[in-house]
């Protein structure tokens, strides 16, 4: 049996992204795979049984990598205002350092890996974001709330401007560059609409 090469599986999963990324799930194979790392299709069964283990693999990996990132130096006692402000500075961070692996996540969130991939890191995630909830309304700095709500006001004005930002325009067509005036004034609006 060979020996995994880190280097090839390193480039196996950076091309797979990219080719997700650019032709979508639908237009995804192992022979394109292969081609695009010039290795034998052979080679990519070493290292994973089929092409929807490929991509959970790779799901799970960088969903690891990416809840670690959004809790980084996040502590679930921060007061509200501090930890919301820590949670979109941890997000925008790993997006705008990230933006090829968001395409990718976005291309699982509509498709049959969703629920590995949201898996493959809520589980930590949802523990540190549960006691932080906990702590904010018991301290009486929120009310409680349905999660869904909680995150509709919390999170959506900052992933609509990355969107914004991502696509160089507003809905109106307007040219759109995020700046921290305009990503900061957003946040300090949702934290007035959430805070008692």
């Amino acid at each position: 049996m060979r020996i995994r090469n880190t280097d090839k599986v390193q480039l196996v999963k950076q091309k797979a992204i990219e080719l997700i990324v650019r032709d979508g799930l639908e237009g995804f194979s192992m022979n394109k795979l292969a081609k695009a790392c010039s290795i034998s299709v052979a080679t990519l069964y070493i290292y994973y049984k089929d092409r929807d283990d490929l991509i959970l693999k790779i799901a799970i990996d960088e969903g690891k990598i990416m809840g670690d990132a959004m809790i980084k130096d996040f502590d679930p006692a921060m007061p509200f205002e501090q930890g919301l402000r820590k949670q979109w500075e941890n997000r925008y961070g790993y997006i705008k350092a990230n933006p090829i692996i968001t395409l990718f996540f976005e291309q699982l969130r509509s498709s049959s890996y969703q629920q590995s991939f949201l898996s493959s890191f809520l589980t930590d995630f949802k523990v540190v974001m549960g006691k932080f909830m906990d702590n904010v309304i018991a301290r009486g700095e929120i009310d409680k709330m349905p999660f869904e709500t909680y995150w509709s006001v919390a999170f959506a004005p900052l992933y609509n401007l990355i969107r914004f930002e991502s696509e160089g325009q507003s809905l109106s067509g307007k040219p759109f560059k995020m700046t921290d005036e305009i990503l900061w004034k957003t946040f300090d609006l949702v934290v007035k609409g959430l805070k008692k």
